[in-house]
């Protein structure tokens, strides 16, 4: 994105209807607004990382989801994860399986709409976008499960949800 343009979130009701848009910066904690999260395992069950920027507003430096980003205006979920895929983490053309979508409430106020993609790709094949990711990891399922007991604060805070529902 460009320092001077101030893109438009996608604002909705508590449906998810869309009933208008507002800059970023302009969102309040009442705004419900989208984000579109991608979850990636490969065939050993690993599951992918991504340490959030440490120049984020929010979360700097904590462990997620190996994709995730906020729905602008004239996107819907499916466009923002592909976009938010090759942009965050250099995948080009994925077609991840749309799944659960989750009401979060709090200080960030939004729907989740989840997807899921499996791929066998070496932790040197991602291209991180450093204004978005520090960095990628490839987790095995017990070693992730362990580490969000032991270290919550190095994840953000609903990881150990997804980790379970996702780890199968």
């Amino acid at each position: 994105m460009e320092p001077s343009r101030q893109e438009k979130i996608v604002i909705v009701d508590e449906n998810d209807d869309v009933i208008g848009h507002k800059e970023r910066g302009a969102i309040m904690q009442d705004d419900i607004y989208r984000v579109a999260a991608l979850w990636i395992t490969n065939s050993n069950g690993d599951v992918l990382l991504a340490q959030r920027a440490l120049t984020k507003l929010h979360d700097p430096g904590k462990w997620g989801p190996a994709v995730a980003g906020t729905v602008e205006q004239g996107e819907d979920y499916d466009m923002n994860i592909r976009k938010e895929a090759e942009e965050e983490i250099g995948l080009k053309n994925v077609q991840p399986k749309k799944v659960n979508k989750e009401r979060v409430f709090g200080e960030h106020n939004h729907f989740t709409q989840w997807f899921l993609l499996e791929m066998d790709v070496p932790i040197d094949s991602f291209i991180i976008n450093v204004a978005e990711v520090q960095a990628v990891q490839w987790f095995p399922k017990g070693q992730l499960l362990k580490e969000i007991e032991s270290a919550p604060d190095k994840f953000l805070g609903r990881m150990k949800q997804w980790a379970e529902l996702f780890c199968k």
